[in-house]
């Protein structure tokens, strides 16, 4: 697995994908005037918000999570973890690995908040601030190790 993340063709592809699912993202939501749940994890703050959602916007957004936001993080995770493993040792890479699971579990909990099942929506208190602390470190590294593949890179080509 570590040879296929660390190859520059994958890691190439991974970045491009995390680029167009961004864009993805913003364009939805301005198509459809909303904002998304994701960085909410107030229980309350998130119910308030849904009940506000007309019943399209709720629609598009299950579905956004369900399709765009599972996609997300087998992008992002794999391209951070492939980044932290060409220079560091593997344990750099847990941070990127462990987000993938975690902001896919935030997402089962989303979607079924917005199609009104929100008995586990009091697990976005938890999952959510660990989905995005674990992709910001996951993010500091993998930019930290790309810099120091291009210092690297450019020092030698000197």
């Amino acid at each position: 697995m570590t040879a296929i993340l660390t190859k520059p063709l994958t890691l190439w592809a991974l970045f491009a994908l995390f680029i167009a699912e961004t864009i993805a993202f913003g364009v939805i939501m301005a198509l459809w005037d909303f904002t998304v749940i994701d960085e909410m994890s107030d229980p309350d703050q998130i119910r308030t918000h849904i009940a506000a959602m007309s019943d399209v916007q709720r629609q598009v957004h299950a579905w956004t999570t369900a399709t765009l936001d599972v996609a997300y993080p087998l992008t992002y995770g794999p391209l951070f973890a492939g980044l932290a493993l060409l220079r560091f040792r593997a344990i750099f890479s847990v941070p990127a690995i462990a987000v993938i699971p975690t902001d896919l579990a935030e997402g089962v909990v989303q979607v079924m908040a917005l199609v009104g099942q929100d008995q586990l929506i009091g697990w976005k208190a938890v999952l959510t601030p660990l989905k995005l602390g674990l992709f910001v470190v996951a993010l500091v590294i993998s930019l930290i190790a790309l810099g120091l593949i291009l210092r690297d890179k450019f020092r030698s080509s000197a």
